[in-house]
């Protein structure tokens, strides 16, 4: 199935597989779950982060509390990126009206947040390994020391 779609470059009309459309959605994925996950994990941003997490346990309103929850949320957060990403990229999946621009949204969604499983898994092998690395150290340097 053939179907028309914004050039990145400027508003020619270019045809589009769905073949691309697919790989497209994987590859807006990644700045998606790229920034989702800096904000609501790195040390870049924990002061706001913390600032978030206090503010929303402390409020007494329900929506202050949920809208203050979304920015400290990586899953919450990813919607409200990937609304930017559609915004940018006028990025569709199968159909090219308000339809394609639902399946767009919550498909990068998923992707993003299984990029970020991922992620997430991946530096909690890589800090296990260090500690592991750490102790082996320790032990060889004891063991030297005898």
């Amino acid at each position: 199935m053939i179907r028309l779609a914004f050039a990145a470059a400027g508003n020619r009309v270019l045809p589009v597989s769905i073949g691309h459309q697919v790989l497209l959605l994987f590859l807006f994925a990644i700045p998606v779950a790229c920034v989702s996950w800096t904000v609501t994990h790195e040390e870049l941003f924990r002061e706001l982060n913390e600032w978030f997490t206090s503010r929303s346990r402390a409020s007494r309103n329900i929506l202050s509390r949920k809208f203050l929850y979304l920015f400290t949320c990586e899953y919450c957060f990813s919607h409200y990126v990937t609304i930017g990403m559609l915004f940018m990229t006028r990025f569709t999946l199968v159909f090219d009206d308000w339809r394609g621009y639902v399946i767009a949204g919550f498909s990068i969604v998923w992707i993003a947040n299984l990029y970020m499983s991922l992620f997430g898994r991946l530096r909690l092998a890589i800090t296990s390994e260090r500690q592991d690395i750490a102790v082996v150290e320790k032990m060889v340097k004891k063991n030297e020391d005898l």
